[in-house]
Parts: structure tokens; sequence; C-alpha cells
């Protein structure tokens, strides 16, 4: 019995010491907590104005409507007419024919005296000319021509076509010019077809792909603006647009698996401006021709292809479409259906008659004014990436240049 005390007393001594040290207090580490330097907000980075943005803020609707306008010059010099749609409507720019033209003197007489005339606008004026060599060339009074495109799809040779589009820049940028209206991308595919014929770089798709791209390329290393025509292919029509509406009963499959090639090459390899003809497509589009159409414009073109440089019409005076729409509401369709420039060639009253309408279809909502802020993007952003000026030309050496056309002629043989 006294054992047993003994040990409950010795047990219970025991816990009593477990318990009195486990409620000691332990005392943490000395541990120094170094200072953290807490640092400011990052600063807010604003993002970058762009000066094409800024630039179109500051545009009147007037300023803005100009520029959607290429017209024709009726003489040989400089007239009221000219200088009126330089400072009434702020034109975008001006095409050139074998009329304006008499000799190298006077032409650049009146292409300087345009520029001097533009130099109370801050945006250079747009100064286009046909020149695609053979029987299609402007300029032939001053410099030796070329021979029709088609030879370069007979001789097959990928350097020629370049040093072909090449020749041809250089012929425009001697005399100060920056759009050419060329290359030719249709396809040779009737032989019934009155209007491209011998123009064209050859009978099929392939051909005239390889090929425009190296005349393309040969326009641009001159620093000049090249623009493929006629989209969507003007090469199976049978009848003349300049006379009458042509008609082509092919579907969109049909245009993809020819016409369209040419053209769709030419976007993948940056083509920045597109010529629209006037063709009717009725399996595509039974209303409207391919240049006032909504559906070949902004559907195929813009949304199918990816096209997203500046969208030209072919002259909105030719006989396709005056014999079936007015020029006004041409125009405006064009712009509606995403075309950015109409090309007015002919007719003092013309592009007055045209920019007033486009002015009263933008007040009255026909078209957006951010669709018609996009437009201008466009082509300022074409003017600015080519560096155009309206720089005026004293004079130009037409003998160095004629001889190294006749040079490249002689490659042809």
């Amino acid at each position: 019995m006294k054992k047993k005390i003994f040990l409950i007393i010795n047990l219970s001594i025991c816990i009593c010491i477990l318990l009195i040290g486990c409620s000691k207090a332990v005392e943490p580490p000395d541990i120094q907590i170094p200072d953290i330097e807490v640092p400011d907000d990052p600063p807010v980075v604003e993002p970058e104005e762009d000066p094409i943005d800024e630039q179109i803020k500051e545009m009147t609707l007037e300023e803005k409507v100009g520029q959607l306008l290429i017209v024709g010059v009726e003489g040989k010099e400089i007239s009221e007419t000219d200088i009126s749609h330089i400072q009434n409507m702020n034109i975008g720019g001006f095409v050139f024919f074998s009329r304006n033209i008499e000799n190298e003197e006077q032409l650049l007489d009146l292409l300087n005296s345009l520029k001097e005339e533009n130099k109370i606008n801050n945006i250079p004026l747009f100064l286009s000319v046909d020149e695609e060599g053979g029987i299609v060339s402007r300029l032939s009074k001053i410099f030796t021509n070329l021979p029709n495109a088609s030879i370069l799809g007979e001789k097959d040779d990928l350097k020629l076509s370049f040093e072909y589009g090449e020749n041809l820049g250089t012929k425009l940028k001697s005399l100060g010019f920056n759009i050419d209206f060329a290359p030719v991308l249709d396809i040779n595919s009737n032989p019934d077809n009155p209007v491209i014929g011998n123009r064209a770089l050859g009978k099929t798709a392939d051909s005239v792909t390889r090929h425009g791209m190296e005349v393309m390329n040969g326009i641009k290393s001159q620093n000049i603006i090249p623009v493929a025509k006629h989209f969507p292919g003007h090469g199976d029509t049978s009848v003349d647009s300049h006379l009458a509406l042509p008609r082509v009963d092919k579907s969109l499959e049909d245009l993809e698996n020819l016409e369209l090639i040419p053209f769709e090459n030419a976007i993948k390899n940056n083509i920045e401006m597109i010529m629209v003809a006037h063709i009717l497509y009725p399996q595509i589009d039974e209303n409207f021709p391919s240049s006032i159409s909504e559906i070949l414009i902004k559907d195929i073109l813009r949304d199918k292809l990816k096209f997203n440089g500046v969208v030209i019409s072919d002259d909105i005076t030719m006989g396709a479409i005056v014999d079936n729409y007015s020029i006004e509401e041409a125009s405006l369709q064009f712009l509606v259906s995403g075309g950015d420039i109409v090309l007015v060639c002919h007719g003092n009253e013309n592009p007055t008659l045209v920019f007033n309408r486009i002015i009263a279809g933008v007040k009255n909502g026909e078209l957006s004014e951010s669709e018609l802020d996009d437009k201008i993007y466009r082509i300022l952003k074409l003017k600015k990436f080519y560096n155009l000026e309206d720089k005026t030309i004293e004079r130009i050496e037409t003998d160095d240049v004629n001889s190294k056309t006749i040079e490249l002629i002689n490659k042809f043989n």
C-alpha cells in the first residue's frame, strides 16, 4: 500500500514539473527584418498618337471628300477649272491623257503649274497616267515606247518583266508622276475581247500572275504607285466597257479558278491600289456592275481576298456607267460599296457634280462619317508611304531614258 502511494506521489510530481515547463514562455529568436522599399506605381504609358488620325481630325468635310476624287485635265495648260478643283474642292489628284501632252516642256509646265497651285493645301496631289507600254502609252510623244505587254508572256523571262516595269516607272518618275495605272492583270482568255487583247501579259492565270508581279515590282522600284487592273477581270468580255456595259455569265467559283488568281497574288505581294472594272456578273450580283457592287468590292475584294489598300474605280464617265446611271449616283454607290477613289476622267462639270453628291450623301447618312474617315486614312497612308510631295521638275534627260528603253527592246528580239 505504501509503495503504491509512493508511486502515485512521484507520478503527480512529474506531471506538475512537466506542466510548469510547458507553461514557461519561449522567447523568439532575435530576427532583423530589413526595410522593404515599396516601388512607386508604374508610369502610365500614353498610346502614341497616329499622325494620320490627327490630320483627319483637322480636316473639313469638303477637304475629305476632295481626296476621294482623281479628275481629268481637259487641256494642255492649267485652266481656271483646274484651279477651282484645287482651291474649292481640295482635289485628291489628276489623271492625264494624250490630249494633255504635246511635248516634254509643255507637260512639265502643266504638271508644275498644278503642283504650285496645290501648295495652298497640305496634302500632295496624286498625278496619274495610263502607261502600260504598247498600244496604251500616253507618253509616246516624249519617250520611246515599249512593245505590248503580251511579249512578256511570250518571252517568259521574269527578269525582262521586272525591267519592263522598271522602265515604265523611270519614265513616270522623271516627269513627276506618282501613279501608273498598270499592270494589267486581266487574262486574255477570250479571243473576241475588243479591249484587252495584247495588253494582257498572257492567256493563262500562271503567266499573268508571274509576269504581273514582276512588272508591278519594277514600277514600285522607281517609287511609283502601281495599280492592278481591272478587277475582277476584263479578259473574258466581248464588249468594250468604254462604250457599253459588258456582261459575263460566270459564277464566283469560275472567277476563283481563273480571273481572281492574279489579283489574289498581287494582294499577297503588297499591291497598294486596285482598279475595279465596270462589268456585270449576274450570277454574283444581278443588280449592279462590279464597280458599284458591294458584293464584288466589300464581300469579295475586301473580305474574301483581304485587300486593305486603296480601291479606285475605272473612269466613271465611261459608257458602261453613263448609259445606265447618273455619274453622281454611281460615284456615291461605288463609295458605299467599299471603294475609295472615284476616277472622273472627262467633263469639266462632272467633278463638281460628283463632289456635291458625295457631300450630300455624307450629310444625310448614306455614307457614314466613319466610313469616310476610313477611306481618307487609306489614301493619306498611301501618299505618306510613297513620300509624295508637290515638288516641281524643271527638265529631264529624255535621251538617257530612251537609250535604256532601246536596250530593253533589243532584248526582246
